[in-house]
Parts: C-alpha cells; sequence; structure tokens
C-alpha cells in the first residue's frame, strides 16, 4: 500500500519551503547608535537578527578578520556599518575583503551606511558595489542622536560645542527614519542598485540645531564654531592620535563647505512619509529625559 501510494512532490516541497527558518540578517555594530535600531526593527518584523559586534554570538571584529566567516555564515543579508568612518584610511580595503567573504557565503544582499557629499568614502562604496551581491548604498546627512547619545553628546552636557562648521547649513535627519529606510533595504524589492540620498527636511546650522534643544526643554548650549587648524589644535588636546587628528580634520573640512546644504526626498521615496523633523526629535529627547544628569 505504502508503495503504490502517490507522492505529490511539490506540494511536500512548497509545506518545507514554507516552513524553512529565513536566513537572518547580520547587522554590523549591532549595539550601536545605527545598528541597535536596524536590529530592533527587524526584530519588530519577525526577520531573525545577529548583532555583529565583539560580545556577539558568534564575535565580529572589523579588525580581527579570524571573526568574519564565523559572523557571515548562514546570512542572507548584512547591513554594513564601518568603524571608526565609511572613509577613514584602509577602511575600503577592509571593506572589499570582507563583500568577498560574504559572496562567497552565499550573502545575498550588502546594504552600507554611507555619508552624503563625503568624497573619502567613494572606494568604501565601489568595495559593495563590486562584491558580487544585491546592494544598497544609504548616503545619510548628519544624524539628530549625535546630540543625545552620540559624539557631541558630551559636549551638550558641558554646555559649549566646539566644531568647524562656520554658519554652513545641514539637513540634519533622524537615525530612527535611516533604520525603517535600511529595513526596507535589507528585506523589501526594488531598493537593489540604488543610492539613497537621505536627510531631514530642513537645513540648520549647528548654532540653530543648539537652540532649537533648548527650545524644546533640553540644555543650553553654547555653539563655537572654529577655523579648521584651531578644530585640529582642539582635537589633538582631547588625546585623539595625530593620524586620527588628521583624518577628521580633513573629513569636517570637507563636509562643511556647503556641499551638503541642500534637502533630499529620499525618506518620503522610500517610506512614504515625511521626514521628521528635528525639532520633534529635541522635544522627545526632552521628554525622555536624554539629558538628564
Amino acid at each position: 500500500m505504502t508503495q503504490n501510494t502517490p507522492t505529490n512532490t511539490a506540494t511536500t516541497t512548497n509545506a518545507a519551503q514554507q516552513h524553512e527558518t529565513p536566513a537572518p540578517v547580520l547587522v554590523l555594530c549591532g549595539t550601536g547608535k545605527n545598528g541597535s535600531r536596524v536590529a530592533e526593527r527587524l526584530r519588530e518584523r519577525g526577520h531573525p537578527v545577529r548583532v555583529g559586534s565583539r560580545s556577539g554570538r558568534p564575535p565580529f571584529d572589523w579588525e580581527a578578520p579570524a571573526t568574519w566567516d564565523g559572523a557571515l555564515e548562514g546570512a542572507g543579508a548584512v547591513f554594513l556599518v564601518c568603524q571608526p568612518d565609511v572613509g577613514a584610511p584602509g577602511t575600503a580595503e577592509a571593506v572589499r575583503a570582507f563583500g568577498e567573504r560574504a559572496a562567497r557565503a552565499g550573502v545575498r544582499r550588502l546594504v552600507l551606511l554611507s555619508a552624503r557629499g563625503e568624497d573619502l568614502a567613494l572606494p568604501t562604496e565601489h568595495a559593495v558595489r563590486e562584491a558580487g551581491t544585491e546592494w544598497t548604498i544609504l548616503r545619510t546627512s548628519w544624524f539628530f542622536q549625535n546630540f543625545s547619545e552620540g559624539v557631541f553628546l558630551p559636549y551638550v552636557m558641558a554646555g559649549e560645542l566646539p566644531f568647524p562648521a562656520g554658519e554652513v547649513r545641514e539637513p540634519f535627519i533622524d537615525a530612527d527614519d535611516i533604520a525603517e529606510v535600511a529595513v526596507a533595504a535589507l528585506t523589501g524589492e526594488g531598493l537593489h542598485g540604488r543610492i539613497l540620498d537621505l536627510t531631514g527636511p530642513r537645513l540648520l546650522t549647528f548654532g540653530e540645531a543648539v537652540a532649537e534643544l533648548a527650545a524644546a526643554g533640553g540644555p543650553t548650549v553654547r555653539y563655537v564654531p572654529l577655523p579648521p587648524e584651531k578644530y585640529a589644535e582642539w582635537l589633538a588636546g582631547q588625546g585623539l592620535e595625530p593620524e586620527l587628528v588628521t583624518f577628521l580634520s580633513e573629513l569636517f573640512a570637507q563636509l562643511m563647505d556647503g556641499r551638503n546644504a541642500v534637502v533630499s526626498d529620499g525618506v518620503r521615496e522610500v517610506l512614504g512619509r515625511p521626514a521628521r523633523d528635528f525639532a520633534d526629535f529635541a522635544r522627545a529627547a526632552a521628554a525622555e529625559g536624554a539629558w538628564r544628569g
């Protein structure tokens, strides 16, 4: 009886595929400002996530290529965040080697967090585009959250923010909007082979941005515009290594020359809604206690 019973192979195969666990998304720097937000939204949508960090399981460390293969094994897509910066010396070479390993491991898609207007990031972008996988590049402006949980926070708390931006206007963007776009690129269709330009909805100088923090109930901060050479001296006084001082001075001189003083509609194009405004972020951050203590 068993030997003579017909078997519907297609039906069996389809049923197995429906119950197959989808491949995890590897989120590099997955405990950081951007990676943690992407990981959280992927989980909310039911996608398995592998956090790429030194404390992850398995661990991942950009400076230890021996950790890469274990983190990539079985992954279907990767959100690429580079440390200390997408345009830092040696980053393009590391990303090229990582992308080749990702393709060999069967990763289908790479999504790179890049920087808007950063010429130094172009070699890293090229490395992703040439990896042999599907790819999307997110070119973003400065994050709102730099003021509440990032690099500017200690200076915001101290009441004085030195930076070499002069009165140049920047279309600051919400890291939560970036995360939503990243998830769309990692899990959806139609964004492959795209370079997405992502900004907030309006332009602000750094002085105007810190004034909005105070207006929203946050701290009162004095913005101190420094010329590039004075900023380099200030960075060196913070204990940074000379190579990093040189890189950051060159990077900020490039980014703050006015080239980015224009908003884009990339967030609306992908998400179907406008990008979040800086004032809304400031009010919410103040209410949540971002600057208490």
